[in-house]
């Protein structure tokens, strides 16, 4: 028995590599839906920012905000500034995923003429 190695056994082996492949496995499912949630934010900010831009354009700045708490992401923001003849609407946002990150759409619109 001198000349044979001793095999160690290597029962649980499998078990925390399986733990360690649902943990990362977990993380890719997180990032993914992270990924989506920011995606749709950015949809979302897109769709406020033109809303923002027209009604603005329109003269109507009273119903911007009340609008843009319709249609953005929870907590976004809304900045409205006009250039020569156009609105620019920058509409930010704070996915809950991904804190760090900020999303922001501007859009722009033709001031109509006053009646």
């Amino acid at each position: 028995m001198r000349g044979r190695a001793r095999i160690v056994a290597d029962s649980g082996a499998s078990t925390v590599e399986a733990a360690f492949a649902l943990a990362a496995l977990v993380c890719v499912l997180v990032f993914c839906l992270a990924g989506i949630t920011a995606v749709s934010a950015q949809i979302r900010c897109v769709d406020a920012a033109r809303e923002a831009a027209r009604l603005a354009a329109r003269g109507d700045t009273a119903a911007v905000t009340a609008v843009v708490g319709r249609v953005a992401p929870d907590g976004a923001t809304v900045a409205l500034r006009t250039e020569g003849d156009v609105v620019v609407a920058r509409v930010t946002a704070r996915p809950v995923l991904l804190p760090g990150l900020a999303i922001t759409a501007e859009a722009v619109a033709a001031v109509e003429p006053s009646r």
